[in-house]
């Protein structure tokens, strides 16, 4: 007996139980993608993102509040020479960001408002360069396959938290910034802003979304890849433009009250 449309239907969406088949075999699971009509292809991925993002915040909160307990933070360099009145008030500038508002709630907020935003802005930058390359994918199937190819950074959040539980020390220098000095400032900063974003999980992501272009959108590869470098760079430079603005932001705030 042929199946019918209902079930057809119920095959097309996709459950958590798929999250591990997808990293092991992704080809299978983004086939499945492939004229599925079902709403939620996105929700699991999306939500395993946001739970080890939550949960690494959590994490380094911890370890960042106790370290600071544990020792004297560093002054700045011309710190003899404040008046009482500035060194109070930096002293009370780093209280406040040593407190529970720092450490997990502004973190918790902006790293899940920049997790949905890259996921809605690189799906629809994805459908219009594979549209405009010849590409028969839908917005629809575009962003399910986005979802599920940024599965890579949770795995790489796993990886954080495992590492952090183990050494008990927060990451300093994550992706390929260790190779520009910590107190690097202009051009420097931004390239150790733009090279933070750089790894091994990083390039898996890049290499899903090809996956997931070819198959999904019918997209030949060579399209496929310039499709993604193309976007990729874009995104990164704008990361890391952001994150720079944020760095200098903080510093002033903090040691320039």
């Amino acid at each position: 007996m042929a199946d019918s449309p209902e079930a057809e239907h119920f095959q097309s969406i996709l459950s958590w139980k798929d999250i591990a088949r997808f990293l092991r075999y992704p080809k299978v699971v983004f086939d499945r993608l492939v004229g599925g009509e079902g709403k939620g292809n996105w929700w699991w991925p999306m939500l395993v993102l946001s739970l080890t993002l939550l949960v690494r915040v959590i994490v380094s909160g911890v370890l960042r509040a106790r370290l600071a307990a544990m020792g004297q933070p560093a002054l700045p360099p011309d710190w003899e020479w404040w008046t009482p009145e500035m060194q109070e008030n930096y002293w009370q500038a780093l209280q406040v960001t040593q407190g529970p508002a720092f450490l997990y709630v502004i973190p918790s907020v902006t790293g899940l408002i920049g997790l949905w935003l890259r996921w809605l802005i690189v799906a629809g930058l994805l459908h219009l360069a594979s549209t405009l390359l010849g590409g028969r994918g839908s917005m629809r199937s575009t962003s399910d396959l986005t979802a599920w190819a940024l599965l890579p950074f949770a795995v790489r959040d796993l990886l954080q938290i495992g590492y952090m539980l183990l050494t008990q020390h927060t990451i300093v220098s994550p992706g390929l910034s260790g190779f520009v000095s910590a107190d690097a400032t202009g051009g420097a900063l931004f390239l150790a802003q733009f090279l933070k974003h750089l790894d091994l999980f990083l390039v898996w992501h890049l290499a899903l979304l090809v996956c997931g272009l070819q198959r999904v959108d019918s997209l030949p590869g060579g399209r496929a890849w310039l499709t993604v470098l193309l976007i990729a760079l874009l995104v990164l430079f704008v990361q890391a433009g952001l994150a720079m603005l944020s760095a200098r932001l903080s510093t002033m705030m903090i040691f320039r009250p």
